[in-house]
């Protein structure tokens, strides 16, 4: 594959959104359309996991790789085709600078490349994809190898937000860049508040919350304050939903109109939730939304009830 093929595959999201999908014809609603949501393919964790070191296990991860071609021969014979696959962070399990790292990112890439060309694929940075306390050099290391850290893009009237929830994790290393990030989503939920889109959605890796914006402060979510903080300046512009995964299990709740949905991991299991994938679907008036296991959307596709949903005008 030559670079430009290869750009055209991994280096989608530059200058702060997705060359995938033209802003201009996509700001006008045009009927109901899906997409598709994984998380966590995190190439190595399943090995750690067994072994008890997350951090200097992972050395196999074939497990991972034929998860990951399970995940993208589904999506690949859907029809019709969605709209995009979003992955929603940790893409491998080796953290920036640690072994493994180059291996689990070619190997991810050569089944990623395997996704149908008309199936845009949007990539949102994970803690091990820049690090639990990012710098400048991990950021940068992320944007060479998948494109943007964060961006926007429109899909048929619907204005999507990705974010590096690593900056609202911990910035400690990297302020300037948290301020610029933080910036451009003030300006982003801006254009939301002006409700000149249909829907406005949230991409993220660390879910705002698990089940309640009241729960107490955990790993796998935001802390208490800025939660609450995060949720209501989403709620103010308009966000219908955030889509995370981080979690490897299914759960998610509501704030104030604000659907919290956290998906599951196409790689490892931390609970009793099949490896799978969330099917998305987008109408004038709401978003629905299944999570389905690999061998359940492989074998029989999305639902009839989904499939109705998209005839609706």
């Amino acid at each position: 594959m030559s670079a430009a093929e290869e750009a055209g595959v991994f280096h989608r999201a530059r200058g702060r959104t997705l060359d995938s999908f033209s802003s201009e014809k996509e700001r006008e609603w045009k009927g109901p359309f899906y997409f598709i949501q994984g998380a966590d393919p995190q190439f190595g964790l399943m090995k750690a996991w067994a072994t008890g070191d997350c951090d200097n296990g992972g050395d196999e991860w074939e497990q991972e790789i034929l998860l990951a071609e399970q995940a993208v021969q589904a999506i690949n014979k859907l029809n019709p085709k969605p709209k995009f696959f979003v992955l929603c962070g940790d893409l491998v399990h080796a953290m920036p600078g640690r072994p493994w790292r180059k291996e689990q990112t070619e190997d991810l890439q050569r089944v990623l490349r395997t996704v149908d060309r008309d199936i845009p694929l949007v990539l949102v940075s994970g803690n091990h994809d820049v690090g639990n306390v990012p710098t400048p050099e991990t950021i940068a290391e992320f944007q060479r190898t998948w494109g943007d850290d964060y961006f926007s893009f429109w899909v048929g009237g619907v204005l999507f937000l990705v974010l590096n929830s690593q900056f609202l994790y911990d910035a400690s290393r990297c302020p300037t860049l948290k301020q610029e990030h933080d910036h451009w989503l003030d300006q982003q939920l801006r254009t939301a508040r002006q409700r000149t889109c249909r829907h406005a959605v949230v991409f993220q890796h660390i879910p705002l919350f698990l089940r309640s914006i009241d729960e107490d402060d955990d790993y796998f979510n935001l802390t208490k304050a800025l939660r609450k903080e995060m949720a209501d300046k989403f709620v103010e512009a308009g966000v219908k939903a955030v889509f995370s995964g981080h979690y490897h299990r299914n759960a998610g709740g509501t704030y104030r109109n604000l659907d919290m949905v956290v998906s599951s991991a196409i790689g490892c299991q931390l609970g009793k939730d099949p490896h799978g994938l969330r099917v998305v679907v987008v109408t004038a008036e709401k978003i629905v939304h299944r999570y389905y296991s690999l061998d359940e959307l492989n074998e029989k596709g999305i639902e009839d009830d989904l499939m109705d949903l998209l005839k609706e005008n």
